[in-house]
Formats: C-alpha cells, structure tokens, sequence
C-alpha cells in the first residue's frame, strides 16, 4: 500500500449545462436512489444516495464542456497522494487553496480526483418490481491501443489491485476490486484510435432483459445488443451498458 492506494472510489457523471436536469433526473430513477441536497460553490454537486451503504455514485453540472465521466479516488491524505500519483504517471492539473481534493490525469488524460475518505459502507444491488435486481458498479475505460500498457499500469499501480490482462481474442482487462469496493475497473482495449481515454458506466443485473426494458421505460434508447451486454444511451444522448454480471458477486473472478 502507498499515500495513493484507494479507501474508496466514487464514480462522477459530469453533465454538460443544458443536459444536467433531464440526466440527473434518469439515473436518478435508473439506481432508485435519493438526490442529495446541493453542494459546491453554484451548487453544482449531488451525490445519489442508496436506501442502504454509502454513495458511490454523484452527478455534477459542468460550467461548460461536454459530458464525461471521471473517478474520484478516495485516499487517506491527500496531500501525501498527490506527488506519488504524479510519480505513477499522473499529471496535476489543479490543487485548490484551501480545498480537501486535488485534480489530475492519468497518463492517457482520464480526469480523476483524490479526495479525502469517507465512505465505508458498500450498497447493495436493487431489487425491482418482477424481481430482478440491479446496480451501477463498474468504470469501464475505453483506452486507445497506443495508450492502453501506460494506462493500465497506472491503475494497476496506484490502486495496487491485482490485474488480469486482456488475451488477443479479449479486449477486456480487469482490475480485480477488494470486496469493500463501490466499483469495478474494467480495461478496455478498442481497436480505432481517439485522442484520449474516456469512460463509460456499466450496470451489472440479474436479468439483462427485464433491466434495459426498465431503462427504455425511462427513456433510454438501445444502440447494440451483444451476447453479454446492450449498449444504451441515456435521454441525453449519453452511452452506458448494461450487463450480464451478478451484480451480488463482491469481488471479481
């Protein structure tokens, strides 16, 4: 373990200005979780709040910029974080007077903060109407070839999480999570190039079916159905998937 290895981590859905009341309001209804009240210096923070556990889900409106979604890493101190991140691969980017994160990039330009600890507590999926269950739990990053063996022992290394790489039929790597964990790292290698990292959320469900026609029901749009998982996009346009994985397991195989 180092200053950096997280206690928690936290995934953050940033909505551009024009698309944060119509996507705050769809995975809000999406997870079944309650709407923090307001924080941040306009009010621009939330966190979505399940019946029982710790938050590992927040939405933040953008001053501007497109949506994206970035990771908060939470750590026991972040000042003694921050240079052994950076010595990792990181590059800071911002580390406010005064304020408890700092905000940096991994080497292939994910945005991701180091916060301090918090959370304890792991949620539970949710069960709905039918029976089936759900939760959002995974990070997949979408990692152009040129950038992925940088990218992956970044995570890899400040995490300190054991890895399992992907095979030449297999694009997916895997982080494997403690079982305390909020959330999963999956390592996806794509096959076209793009100027930087990003990233997308994944569901895990008992029933892939009944789950994504939950979604439609909310507004969401099918893009891709494949054997294992559908792509989805959420009534701003944005991708997620939902998948075939027991959303019960508490540590990856």
């Amino acid at each position: 373990m180092h200053a950096a290895t997280p206690t928690w981590t936290t995934l953050f859905i940033d909505f551009e200005p024009d698309a944060h009341q119509r996507g705050l309001a769809f995975w809000r209804d999406v997870t079944g979780y309650a709407v923090s009240a307001t924080r941040g210096a306009d009010d621009e923070f939330v966190t979505l709040q399940p019946p029982e556990g710790d938050g590992h889900l927040r939405v933040q409106r953008l001053g501007s910029g497109e949506t994206r979604l970035h990771v908060d890493v939470h750590v026991a101190d972040v000042d003694a974080a921050v240079p052994v991140a950076e010595e990792l691969g990181a590059k800071l980017v911002e580390r406010p007077a005064g304020m408890p994160y700092a905000v940096l990039t991994s080497p292939g330009g994910l945005t991701f903060c180091l916060v301090p600890s918090a959370e304890l507590r792991r949620a539970e999926p949710v069960r709905w109407p039918g029976g089936h269950a759900s939760i959002v739990d995974q990070l997949c990053l979408d990692i152009p070839p040129r950038l992925y063996d940088a990218e992956v022992t970044f995570w890899n290394r400040l995490t300190g999480w054991t890895l399992t790489r992907p095979t030449p039929s297999n694009e997916f790597g895997r982080l494997r999570r403690p079982p305390e964990q909020p959330v999963r790292f999956l390592l996806q290698r794509l096959e076209d190039d793009q100027d930087a990292v990003t990233a997308h959320l994944d569901l895990a469900t008992t029933d892939r079916a009944a789950e994504v026609a939950r979604h439609e029901r909310l507004g969401a749009r099918v893009v891709q159905r494949t054997d294992r998982w559908t792509v989805l996009a959420d009534p701003t346009g944005w991708f997620y998937c939902v998948t075939d994985r027991d959303p019960y397991l508490r540590m990856v195989r």
